[in-house]
């Protein structure tokens, strides 16, 4: 059984959507290999950071991400294997690469209740918080603002 700290840059942009781990971005993982009958049990943590974007107003974000995982890399022989032991080395590259892919966020947002953008104006909800929100005038409904405001204190009742 062995263990090491490996940091290295991120070779490339590893991500496609929203938020990715930029290139030269350090990845830092902490790795235990232990040798099974198998092949090679290789199970750590990986603790990187990500950049992109908020899915709901569009403003830059980067959070921490820390991905734990777990690969059995087979020796070679007859069946084939996801990951194998080569030359009695194991590559972590293409392991750690779909660890940290697989566990970006779909859909990011820059805090958990992100009220997004106005439909109207485009601006950032969360910006204008202190500001009275002017609901958008639907024309089918027009004829409807006044009767709410005007009739609440007549009742049904007290006029007849």
């Amino acid at each position: 059984m062995r263990e090491h700290t490996i940091e290295a840059p991120a070779p490339t942009k590893w991500g496609e959507g929203l938020v990715a781990v930029a290139e030269g971005e350090p990845v830092v993982v902490d790795v235990r290999l232990e040798s099974v009958h198998e092949g090679i049990l290789a199970s750590g943590e990986i603790d990187t950071e990500y950049t992109g974007i908020c899915s709901r107003c569009l403003i830059d974000i980067g959070e921490g991400l820390k991905v734990e995982f777990q690969e059995l890399f087979a020796y070679p022989g007859e069946e084939e294997a996801d990951f194998e032991v080569q030359d009695d080395h194991v590559d972590l590259e293409t392991l750690v690469r779909e660890a940290v892919v697989l566990s970006l966020p779909f859909q990011p947002v820059c805090q958990p209740d992100c009220p997004g953008l106005d439909p109207v104006t485009g601006e950032r909800l969360a910006d204008d918080a202190g500001s009275q929100q002017s609901e958008p005038l639907d024309p089918r409904w027009a004829a409807l603002q006044d009767f709410t405001t005007t009739n609440d204190d007549e009742s049904p009742r007290a006029r007849g």
